[in-house]
């Protein structure tokens, strides 16, 4: 996402977005960071959970074969993405609501204060600073009090995973993935919103280091 109406492709072209699932896998040890997130949100029955910038649904889906009881909901501006992500759910029979949407606009269409977890994935550190905040803010105005926030993400890049993070500043952007780069992505969070705001894990890529953030919303932290 660039701003209002627009937004950045998976992989930065959109003749791209059907390698996207074989090149995360590849590059960004998808498998990891992915597993650490859906162990930190323990998805419960009765939840609703909602995935801003869902993409090509993995982790919504990961989400609902674990806790089929919960309800999930998929946001993301991409046709082509969730189209993916529908047939992905089809093969594997989970039932998820997918809407197409900026995701600062997300609440406008689930709700205010509806949310157990609200969760994101590869989203921010694509967008250009303004967006990274309407999309934060979203997300607080969507979550009930003590729910639960995750966003798993390229963050503060540290050593060799500062030269490695180059490749995509190359393709998303200096501008917008430098913030992240930096360490400021924490700092917005609270700005936005969010509270009780921590990197609770880290995993090293071919491509910079995931980090996995937490925080709360209405003064109670995630525990």
């Amino acid at each position: 996402m660039t701003e209002q109406g627009q937004y950045v492709p998976a992989l930065g072209r959109p003749e791209l977005t059907g390698l996207y699932d074989h090149v995360l896998a590849l590059v960004a040890r998808e498998g990891r960071w992915r597993a650490m997130l859906l162990k930190a949100l323990r998805p419960r029955d009765g939840d609703l959970i909602v995935d801003i910038g869902c993409g090509t649904g993995s982790q919504a889906i990961s989400i609902k074969r674990l806790c089929p009881d919960a309800r999930v909901v998929g946001v993301d501006p991409d046709p082509a993405v969730l189209e993916i992500a529908r047939a992905k759910a089809l093969r594997v029979g989970v039932e998820i609501e997918w809407i197409q949407a900026l995701g600062g606009q997300a609440d406008a269409l689930v709700g205010q204060g509806v949310a157990d977890a609200v969760i994101s994935s590869l989203v921010l550190h694509q967008c250009d600073v303004p967006v990274k905040g309407e999309i934060l803010r979203a997300m607080a105005r969507i979550a009930k009090p003590g729910a639960r926030i995750l966003i798993a993400d390229y963050g503060r890049q540290r050593g060799l995973m500062r030269l490695l993070f180059r490749l995509v500043q190359a393709v998303d952007g200096f501008e917008r993935t430098e913030f992240n780069a930096a360490g400021s992505l924490p700092g917005l969070m609270r700005s936005s919103g969010l509270s009780a705001v921590s990197e609770r894990g880290r995993i090293a890529t071919p491509t910079g280091s995931i980090s996995l953030y937490g925080a709360g919303i209405g003064g109670q932290p995630l525990t």
